[in-house]
């Protein structure tokens, strides 16, 4: 008798992902997270999309606004993914019953009175080229909110996502985590400008990061941070020698437990050369963005994705042992607590040891 087939298949070797792995993980956070990229809903569009281990439909009215609902149809539970946009109304594939842009149902599939019951609408913020949805552990209506941002350059803004194992906090953790930078990014020297400012759901942190290249020789790269909630920031990345300017939102969110969507969205502008008349520095300006624009959303790309294996494999420590040159990641992690619940033993405040052994306050 020969060997079973089964035992002929690849054995499984590596790093396991942290979301097989049954690592001690966080909660959900509560706040605001990108499900999709504006320019993926046209009107008329119904997507399905994943948030915190539940389904959520996203669909755009005609005249523009976007809708986010509970997916299962109050009637008989069909889910609303498989639905249909028709003029305002959103319609079920199952009995047609339809609901208008408030949730409530306007008709039946066969012209009776229509039940009084209405889709579970959840809050939904459009800003940045990108559609967020609130989500909150209590079920709070949003108190904070996304702003718009400034758009740079004349071109359209580059997008991407992707899907792996992690949890979104560290993802965010990693603007003030300054260590890794170098040893994982290949930046020289990065340092903090100055005290990170935390604004009740916002912080505000600058970077500067000194690099060497070919041609340029040494050079300095300044990076202003805005983050919001544990599901939005927003990095404005200045290189003086070049006249390089690029805006980099970066929006993890959480999908399943020790899971995420990454969704990666850039701009960018080169300043027009002093040195030139108006017209021709203007076209100097718009033809390096164009030359250069998806050469360097690549380059970005590269330095994000440098975070995935770690982010994919990594156990969150509470509390971490900490040395100097990590970066103020104690004080950050105290402050991302208030987006969890109080009663989660997940998101502790850092040890006076390992937040103190940082040196930065």
């Amino acid at each position: 008798m020969g060997f079973s087939r089964e035992y002929g298949l690849k054995i499984t070797e590596g790093p396991t992902p942290a979301d097989m792995a049954g690592v001690s993980t966080l909660p959900y956070p509560s706040g605001w997270s990108a499900l999709a990229f504006s320019s993926e809903l046209r009107p008329g569009v119904v997507l399905t999309r994943p948030l915190a281990g539940q389904d959520v439909v996203l669909y755009r009215l005609p005249r523009g606004p976007v809708r986010a609902v509970r997916p299962y149809c109050p009637h008989l539970g069909a889910h609303l993914g498989l639905a249909r946009v028709d003029g305002d109304d959103l319609v079920c594939p199952f009995h047609f019953f339809a609901f208008g842009p408030d949730g409530t149902c306007v008709r039946t599939g066969y012209g009776t009175v229509p039940p009084r019951s209405r889709l579970e609408q959840l809050s939904v913020c459009e800003v940045n080229g990108a559609v967020f949805v609130w989500r909150h552990h209590d079920g709070r209506a949003p108190d904070w909110s996304i702003p718009e941002w400034h758009v740079i350059g004349h071109l359209p803004a580059r997008h991407i996502a992707w899907e792996l194992a992690g949890h979104v906090q560290e993802v965010i953790e990693n603007s003030v985590d300054v260590g890794h930078f170098a040893t994982l990014h290949g930046w020289k020297k990065a340092e903090v400008g100055g005290d990170v400012v935390y604004d009740e759901a916002a912080f505000h942190v600058s970077l500067r990061a000194h690099e060497s290249a070919p041609l340029l020789g040494d050079f300095t790269v300044d990076v202003k941070v805005d983050g919001y909630g544990l599901g939005c920031l927003h990095a404005d990345v200045h290189t003086p020698r070049v006249g390089l300017r690029m805006c980099t939102m970066v929006m993890p969110t959480a999908i399943g437990p020790r899971r995420m969507q990454f969704r990666q969205l850039n701009r960018l502008s080169f300043a027009e050369p002093a040195a030139l008349p108006g017209p021709l520095a203007r076209t100097v300006s718009r033809t390096a963005s164009q030359l250069l624009n998806r050469l360097i959303f690549r380059a970005s790309c590269e330095f994000t994705a440098a975070d995935f294996p770690i982010w994919h494999t990594k156990e969150y420590r509470q509390p971490p042992r900490l040395a100097h040159g990590d970066g103020p990641i104690g004080p950050f992690r105290h402050w991302a607590r208030r987006f969890y619940p109080t009663t989660s033993t997940g998101p502790t405040a850092p040890s006076h040891d390992s937040a103190s052994s940082n040196g930065a306050t």
